[in-house]
């Protein structure tokens, strides 16, 4: 029997290396072997550059790689909300989107797709799709995995969860995400270079590294701006996220049960303008659900409406 995607026969896609067959059942983020879809959006909250006017033409993918106690969107992560949408569907989506005035294709919580989108990207490629592609990852990928998606994809928007694996590893369920996402940062980097920008002031290509600040500073900030910092100089354009409140399981956590302090986000800029990052991202400080999507259950597929949704504010500070 042939099998489109061979490499799920026994999953190492992503760092968590389950070796699962997920044409037979699923891995460990419960994806199997089919993409699954949750709904599609233009969404105009995104970080300037790639919101523009138009929208980000956003893509919610089901499931994850990583089991964050007080993930935003636990309801498509964790429980897998969405329908099963094949390839050429998927490619259909990314083509609408750009019909309805997306500036851009982004792609949410794709690691555990990254076959079955790479595929959906060259079919929408093939059928005329021009704007970039996004991928709008949490970092705990494979350099190898990432090689695959050479020529594919445009930007890539990856966050950069934590400093420390012990703290990765008790709220993610992530062991060794530092250096795995050090590792996967230098491979985006190599294949796209410090994001830029077009004269319209929309991103065409490269990295813009996120930061969600957590409160208690479990995410390491400090160490997460400084290695950042380190490794890739002050060119490398960030944005510090502030939009974290306690959602899924994270009242179950005394230490993630409140939104961030304005003291505990006035410090993450602080650092990061003192350090002369040339290009940050920020946001406004509101913790609320009010700047989450609300997800149903799923769409069908191939005829998603398209819904708009506004999010949070960001602005930009350049040195």
């Amino acid at each position: 029997m042939k099998f489109a995607h061979p490499e799920l026969l026994a999953c190492t896609i992503c760092p968590q290396n389950c070796g699962a067959n997920r044409y037979l059942g699923t891995g460990f983020c419960g994806a199997g072997a089919d993409l699954r879809v949750n709904s599609c959006q233009l969404h105009h909250g995104e970080e300037p550059v790639l919101s523009g006017r138009g929208g980000s033409g956003t893509i919610f993918l089901s499931h994850c790689n990583l089991r964050c106690v007080f993930c935003q969107n636990h309801q498509i992560s964790h429980r897998g909300w969405g329908n099963t949408t094949s390839e050429a569907e998927c490619s259909q989506m990314m083509l609408r989107l750009e019909e309805a005035g997306a500036h851009n294709i982004n792609l949410v919580s794709p690691t555990q797709f990254t076959p079955q989108l790479a595929a959906s990207i060259r079919l929408a490629r093939a059928a005329g799709l021009s704007i970039p592609i996004v991928w709008n990852s949490n970092a705990y990928e494979h350099p190898e995995t990432l090689k695959t998606l050479a020529g594919l994809v445009d930007i890539f928007l990856p966050d950069f969860k934590y400093a420390h694996g012990a703290y990765s590893r008790k709220y993610s369920q992530a062991r060794n995400y530092p250096a795995i996402a050090l590792a996967a940062l230098l491979e985006m980097l190599a294949q796209v270079g410090f994001l830029q920008v077009s004269p319209a002031g929309l991103a065409a290509h490269g990295v813009l590294v996120r930061h969600l600040v957590l409160p208690n500073r479990i995410s390491g900030t400090r160490e997460v701006l400084y290695a950042l910092h380190e490794n890739f100089g002050p060119g490398i354009p960030i944005s510090l996220m502030s939009q974290y409140y306690p959602a899924a399981e994270a009242h179950s956590h005394p230490e993630l049960a409140r939104g961030l302090s304005p003291q505990e986000y006035a410090e993450a800029l602080e650092l990061a303008l003192s350090l002369g990052f040339e290009l940050i991202y920020t946001q406004e400080l509101a913790p609320s659900a009010d700047w989450t999507p609300v997800f149903a259950p799923g769409i069908t597929a191939g005829n998603a409406p398209i819904t708009h949704f506004h999010g949070r504010k960001h602005n930009a500070q350049q040195a």
